[in-house]
């Protein structure tokens, strides 16, 4: 199971993340360009010292990123307030990215076609969207509850 960010735009929620990842054992991909330098410090102490614990793997860009996936095989899984499915439905596998996208923009249409399934996450009426950093906590853990508890 593997995270892979769009193009993030705030650096503590990638340093976040990239903690999630070390903690639960998960891979992490960036899909360039992010919003802010990699070594940024609010990078760096978001993800404390727990960076170094986790593999990450950056690519260029979206195509860069499509390609490698396409070699790999993995399903694409894009988490997104305009998903038709309810993330707690979905039957996820171990091979799975669970994909986020950008804090101010989400993803464009050509990713969300890409996608394998479009999950959501309910939230209550009126309001926009979750941080993406617990999105990604809530994903992982319900992904990871899944496969390790068949």
């Amino acid at each position: 199971m593997q995270i892979a960010l769009f193009q993030p735009d705030i650096p503590q929620n990638t340093g976040t993340i990239l903690r999630l990842c070390a903690c639960l054992g998960m891979a992490a991909h960036i899909i360039e360009p992010a919003g802010f330098p990699f070594s940024d410090r609010l990078f760096r102490r978001a993800g404390m010292d727990y960076l170094h614990h986790v593999s990450v793997t950056r690519h260029d860009s979206w195509s860069k990123f499509s390609a490698w996936r396409a070699t790999q095989g993995h399903r694409l899984l894009l988490f997104t307030t305009k998903g038709a499915t309810n993330y707690l439905d979905f039957r996820y596998q171990t091979s799975d990215i669970l994909l986020f996208g950008r804090e101010s923009a989400g993803v464009p249409d050509e990713v969300v076609e890409a996608a394998d399934a479009r999950l959501v996450i309910p939230i209550a009426p009126g309001l926009r969207s979750l941080n993406v950093a617990m999105t990604a906590a809530m994903a992982a853990g319900e992904a990871l509850r899944q496969v390790r508890n068949p």
